[in-house]
């Protein structure tokens, strides 16, 4: 078995896994094998079944969906998850298919934990169930957050939140944790997970580009100014 313990730092800095008791934190470890995806490169697709949990260690994950027919399908692109990411819990749950795509948008190295391997794991510790929906909680918490900002909040505002939330890692690091300053996201990515157009998109960029708070590149962002950025999300 590869010993994954040189992940440990990466892991540690998210909040939820740095938070676990000790047994189910090696248990996770111990039933991980490392995968690696090249950009475009399918994870799991909507309606595939169960194949575990993941932790992302590198690189970005798009998680997105479809809207409409075939011949006119639309993308909606949810969120764009970066290292220490924990991901795929609901599945666990319930034991269904997978509700969304996950795509990798750049090179990315994951931890996944196969899906029966930890069933059996947690039917013998059911005590870490509750661990594990405080995983869930969390994602619950962030998309709530999320509905009412589509619902009420400017189009500048909204970007500013999630460029920082991303930034941030979607409340997930720890206090301590690193800020991920350049981000492997288009504008035209960022237009759909915020709900407006392409064009709508690049002037609130330009804006903030002009202010020296980002710098845009192709096919990424770079945060110049995180704390400035902040200040626009009040």
């Amino acid at each position: 078995m590869p010993d994954l313990s040189r992940f440990l730092p990466v892991l540690n800095s998210g909040r939820w896994f740095s938070q676990l008791p000790a047994e189910f934190a090696f248990a996770l470890l111990g039933m991980a094998k490392s995968r690696t995806l090249q950009p475009g490169d399918a994870l799991f697709l909507r309606d595939s079944a169960p194949c575990g949990l993941y932790a992302l260690v590198a690189g970005a994950i798009r998680i997105s969906g479809q809207s409409g027919q075939r011949n006119d399908a639309r993308e909606a692109l949810l969120v764009m998850l970066t290292p220490p990411q924990w991901f795929g819990e609901i599945s666990v749950f319930d034991g269904s298919a997978r509700t969304h795509h996950a795509h990798a948008a750049e090179a990315c190295l994951l931890l996944q934990v196969p899906h029966e391997e930890l069933q059996a794991w947690l039917h013998n510790h059911p005590q870490h169930w509750r661990d594990l929906a405080v995983l869930m909680a969390d994602k619950l918490r962030m998309a709530f957050v999320s509905m009412e900002e589509q619902t009420v909040l400017s189009a500048p505002l909204r970007l500013a939140r999630r460029l920082v939330g991303m930034a941030q890692g979607y409340g997930q690091r720890t206090e301590n944790g690193t800020t991920r300053r350049v981000l492997a996201i288009t504008q035209e990515e960022l237009a759909l997970m915020i709900g407006v157009s392409r064009q709508t998109t690049n002037q609130i960029l330009n804006d903030l580009k002009a202010q020296h708070i980002v710098r845009i590149q192709r096919g990424e962002l770079e945060i110049l100014d995180l704390p400035a950025l902040r200040a626009l999300c009040q």
